[in-house]
């Protein structure tokens, strides 16, 4: 992980392979990669959001994310390292518990609607979601450590929760509430 990039255009993947952080030279659809990229759009994502009005410690919590993605992406560069730590998961079990606590009790299946930031967070969600996958894929085929794949799953979650928080947040004048899935049993009981 010392190597830092002085150059950004190689031309070494012109024939469609790419390096891993060890060196070896890895065909740029590997399971791997897909991980690692499903990881880079998944920050990408969150950075977005980043770009929206926020409460303070929901935007402190995802800077706290994107570094931790950042490590999460240079573990799976690198096979058979270690960078993600436990301590990421437990701080992402903490957030989830903090901030779902303030939440009511859901009614329903919910849209991933609302307010523009929520909406985003929704997006963040499934594409931790498509991540979480695709590291679970790459787990069968190599040997991978827990905390990438426990990280992405409660990454998700949290990104759920967020959604919710920032509907209810009112930054932008059209918050309020979750936007509920109009079903059946929602509307026989006057929902």
């Amino acid at each position: 992980m010392s190597n830092r990039l002085t150059q950004i255009a190689t031309r070494t993947g012109d024939d469609g392979t790419t390096g891993l952080g060890d060196g070896t030279r890895v065909p740029k659809d590997h399971l791997r990669v897909q991980a690692m990229g499903d990881v880079d759009e998944l920050n990408s994502s969150i950075g977005v959001l980043l770009a929206e009005p926020l409460p303070g410690d929901v935007r402190e919590l995802l800077v706290t994310v994107q570094h931790e993605l950042f490590n999460l992406g240079g573990e799976l560069s690198i096979p058979g390292y270690t960078l993600l730590k436990p301590e990421a998961v437990a701080g992402l079990d903490a957030a989830l518990a903090r901030h779902n606590e303030a939440l009511p009790r859901l009614k329903e299946f919910i849209l991933p609607a609302g307010t523009r930031s929520a909406a985003l967070a929704h997006v963040s969600r499934t594409i931790a979601r498509r991540a979480e996958r695709a590291v679970v894929h790459l787990g069968l085929a190599e040997v991978i450590n827990e905390a990438p794949r426990q990280y992405l799953n409660r990454l998700s979650d949290l990104m759920f929760v967020l959604a919710r928080v920032l509907n209810r947040a009112n930054l932008d004048g059209l918050g309020g509430d979750d936007v509920y899935w109009k079903s059946e049993r929602l509307a026989r009981e006057g929902g």
